[in-house]
C-alpha cells in the first residue's frame, strides 16, 4: 500500500486500527496466561473483566471513528457501552480487593485484625459522614454501596440519554444534568476505592493495588478530562475544521476516538505489569523460597 496516495482521514483510520490490534494483542496475551494458570477463579475472573477494559475502549472508539458522521444518539450509545463497562470494572476491582483480604460482606466475614481501624473522611464527604469512623461490617458495606451505586446509575442514565436523543428530546440543560449526576456518581465510586486502599495499604501491598487501581483510574481520567479539554479547544476556535478532514461538528468526537485508541495501547502494556500472572503461576512462591535460601 502506498501511503502517499492516502488522505489524512485514511492514514488516521489505519493508524487507529493498528493501535486497536496492538492493544488486543497485549490483552489476549495476558488473558491466555491467566487462563493457562487458572488457579483462583474468583480473583482471575475479576482480573479478566478488568483487563478487557482497554481493548473494549479501543474497539468502541474505532467503531465511532469509522462512522464519525453517524447520529448523536449513535455516539451516545458508543460512549454508554464504554462507561457501563467502566462501572462493572470498578465493582469488580473492589471485589478483587475484598478477595485479597478474605472479606465477605454478604457472609458477614470481616477478619478480626482489621476491625476497629480508623477511616479518615475528607471534604466534601465530611458534610455527610463523621471525619473519623471505625472500620466494621457496616462501614465496609457502606464502601461497597458507594461503589455499586455507579454500577446501577450508569446504565439507567445511558438508556435514558440514548432514548431521549433518538426521540429528539434532548435539550442542553438535560445533557448537563446527566453529566453532573454521572460525575458525582463516579467520583463517589472512585473515592470509596481510594479510601479502601488507604485503610488496607499494608495488607494489599503484595498485590500491587496502586498499579492495578491506576490502570483503571488512568483510563477513566484520560477519557473524561481530554473530552472536556477538546470541547473547550473547539469552542475557543483553537481546533478548527480546516486543520483536519472533518467539519467542526464531528471534529471533537474524531480526535477523542483517535486519542483513546492510542492511550489504550499504553494501558494494555501497563496491565502486563499490574495484573501479571505470576501470583498464580507459582513464580512468586519460587522467588520467596529462593530468597529464604539466600538468607
Amino acid at each position: 500500500m502506498d501511503l502517499s496516495t492516502l488522505n489524512a482521514g485514511q492514514i488516521t483510520t489505519l493508524g487507529s486500527a493498528f493501535c486497536v490490534m496492538i492493544s488486543m494483542h497485549f490483552t489476549v496475551q495476558l488473558l491466555s496466561q491467566h487462563l493457562f494458570y487458572w488457579k483462583n477463579p474468583k480473583e482471575q475472573k475479576a482480573i479478566i473483566i478488568i483487563i478487557l477494559m482497554a481493548p473494549l475502549y479501543a474497539a468502541v472508539s474505532f467503531v465511532g471513528l469509522l462512522d464519525i458522521k453517524g447520529s448523536r444518539a449513535f455516539f451516545t450509545l458508543l460512549e454508554s457501552i464504554k462507561e457501563c463497562y467502566e462501572a462493572l470494572v470498578i465493582a469488580k476491582f473492589l471485589a478483587l480487593m475484598y478477595s485479597y483480604l478474605n472479606i465477605s460482606i454478604s457472609k458477614n466475614i470481616v477478619p478480626d485484625e482489621i476491625k476497629g481501624r480508623e477511616i479518615h473522611h475528607s471534604f466534601p464527604m465530611t458534610l455527610f459522614q463523621p471525619r473519623i469512623a471505625r472500620l466494621n461490617h457496616h462501614t465496609l458495606k457502606l464502601l461497597k454501596y458507594w461503589t455499586w451505586q455507579f454500577v446501577a446509575i450508569r446504565p439507567v442514565c445511558s438508556i435514558l440519554m440514548v432514548t431521549l436523543q433518538a426521540l429528539h428530546v434532548y435539550p442542553s440543560w438535560l445533557s448537563w444534568t446527566f453529566t453532573i449526576i454521572l460525575n458525582i456518581s463516579v467520583s463517589l465510586a472512585l473515592y470509596s476505592l481510594v479510601l479502601f486502599y488507604h485503610v488496607f495499604a499494608k495488607e494489599l501491598a503484595p498485590h500491587k493495588p496502586l498499579a492495578k487501581f491506576m490502570c483503571i483510574k488512568g483510563i477513566v481520567f484520560f477519557c473524561f478530562w481530554q473530552g472536556i479539554v477538546l470541547e473547550i479547544l473547539v469552542a475557543m476556535g483553537i481546533i478548527r475544521s480546516h486543520h483536519f478532514w472533518l467539519d467542526v461538528e464531528h471534529l471533537e468526537e474524531a480526535i477523542q476516538n483517535v486519542l483513546v485508541c492510542l492511550e489504550m495501547v499504553i494501558f494494555s502494556i501497563l496491565q502486563q505489569y499490574a495484573y501479571h500472572v505470576s501470583p498464580y503461576s507459582g513464580q512468586v512462591e519460587a522467588m520467596m523460597k529462593q530468597n529464604k535460601k539466600n538468607e
